[in-house]
């Protein structure tokens, strides 16, 4: 299946001083993307009611990213998601930002990176396995290599 898709414009407030996106600026537009997944799939405030109503969270518990090709203030950024694991009870995001291509340069990877998200119960703040919903929402989007013979599933 194909990636999840949006894209951003680059703001001013995502430059520095040299005049491309600030590195820190690249972990916000994962977190973007990962809202916009829930939107186009469940409606606009789909992520907000996960939160508030099921008292299901998705924090970071590890991060990193590689960057290959800056973006400047009024490129586009176009990201691509998908899941590189979808554990028992952590899922783990694979974002690909890509600047989109214009008459005068073509489309270039710009980042590319990986958030593992532990899946907890918010009202005791403990792990919780990843609920039957949200596998089938997210199932669509592992990557080929990443399902065995669990489908993507591990025991963690």
């Amino acid at each position: 299946m194909p990636p999840f898709r949006c894209e951003l414009p680059v703001r001013f407030a995502d430059i520095d001083h040299a005049g491309i996106v600030y590195f820190p600026r690249f972990f916000h537009f994962f977190h973007v993307a990962f809202e916009e997944l829930w939107r186009a799939r469940l409606g606009a405030r789909a992520y907000a009611e996960l939160l508030d109503r099921d008292r299901v969270g998705f924090p970071a518990v590890r991060a990193e990213c590689s960057f290959s090709s800056p973006l400047r203030f009024g490129d586009t950024a176009e990201i691509e998601v998908t899941i590189d694991r979808l554990g028992g009870k952590s899922i783990t995001f694979r974002y690909r930002i890509y600047r989109a291509a214009t008459p005068e340069q073509p489309r270039a990877v710009s980042a590319e990176g990986t958030v593992v998200c532990a899946v907890v119960d918010l009202a005791r703040f403990v792990s919780i396995a990843v609920p039957e919903r949200v596998i089938a929402l997210l199932a669509d989007l592992v990557e080929p290599a990443a399902q065995g013979p669990d489908q993507g599933r591990a025991s963690e």
